[in-house]
């Protein structure tokens, strides 16, 4: 006999002084209400209900044992939902993979809050330009730049596109002039970004009148890291396209001057993405929301 049940069908049949209205309150047939009521009476060894045609009332030993019930389901109800509002806080260790400079310059930054906020999430931050597979490095989530090409096995939530600038340094453009027309740049040269995840090299790209063109560059150094790509730009050795987040300093500080700011490179896509096959534990579901709120 399942005794915290047959605790609830007593007291619902006191509160009610019916049996069918009890049982019909539980979700289970009179008969079964009535057989449980007897084990019950059964197993404590005295009655605890007067029957009559038209109404059920506790005996004495009946109301002191409803009162007992009572309290001791009320306790019951206090733990689990103390317990379910535990599990559902956000805690424990939570695995972010994430681009290498969109981490340094923009998440870490503000990550104060969001620690303030939920103190008892620990985060394990990776960095890189590496595109991983997050079941099979144990990873929560991942912030990505660019077009998703693993999104079947994971699920996405779009952030707010980074606004890419074309850029170079006082140094080049002393050397080459500064560009005034998209055909100005037949007499330039770039720095040549290679893509980790593909291996081939990115064109420089530009919106003309809503049409997207591409612009190949002879180049001098070909690398695969942002922070080298800028450091490149900035020692004047060719014209680069970048997130405007990752040289806003330089921009400031006049060691990076944008070019062409009429005609911009598209926006990249940036996405927060964890797998179809994790949990959404607490602490997960809050960081994805902070995301989405903050970028």
């Amino acid at each position: 006999m399942d005794r915290l049940f047959a605790m609830q069908i007593f007291t619902r049949i006191v509160d009610s002084g019916s049996f069918t209205q009890a049982a019909k309150e539980l979700n289970i047939s009179r008969a079964s209400a009535t057989s449980m009521l007897k084990q019950l009476e059964q197993s404590l060894g005295v009655r605890l209900l007067h029957r009559t045609t038209r109404r059920v009332n506790p005996t004495v030993d009946g109301r002191f044992y409803y009162q007992r019930c009572r309290n001791i389901l009320e306790q019951v109800s206090e733990t689990e939902e103390l317990l379910s509002q535990v599990a559902a806080m956000p805690r424990g260790p939570l695995r972010v993979d994430l681009p290498n400079s969109f981490s340094r310059l923009e998440v870490i930054p503000r990550l104060p809050e969001f620690c303030a906020s939920y103190p008892d999430v620990e985060l394990l931050l990776s960095a890189g330009d590496r595109v991983i597979n997050l079941v099979e490095e144990s990873v929560d989530c991942a912030i990505r730049i660019g077009t998703l090409t693993d999104t079947p096995s994971n699920i996405s939530r779009p952030l707010t596109p980074l606004r890419q600038v074309t850029c170079a340094s006082p140094l080049y453009l002393n050397r080459f002039g500064l560009p005034q027309r998209f055909s100005d740049f037949e007499r330039h040269q770039c720095v040549e970004y290679r893509s980790t995840s593909s291996g081939e090299v990115e064109p420089l790209e530009f919106l003309l009148d809503g049409q997207l063109q591409q612009q190949t560059l002879p180049a001098l150094i070909s690398v695969s890291n942002g922070d080298s790509y800028v450091a490149a730009c900035e020692a004047g050795m060719g014209i680069i396209q970048i997130p405007e987040y990752h040289i806003r300093r330089q921009l400031e500080a006049g060691t990076l001057v944008e070019i062409l700011p009429d005609i911009r490179p598209p926006s990249l896509p940036l996405s927060v993405l964890y797998s179809h096959h994790s949990h959404m534990k607490p602490a997960l579901r809050v960081f994805i929301d902070w995301m989405v709120k903050h970028f």
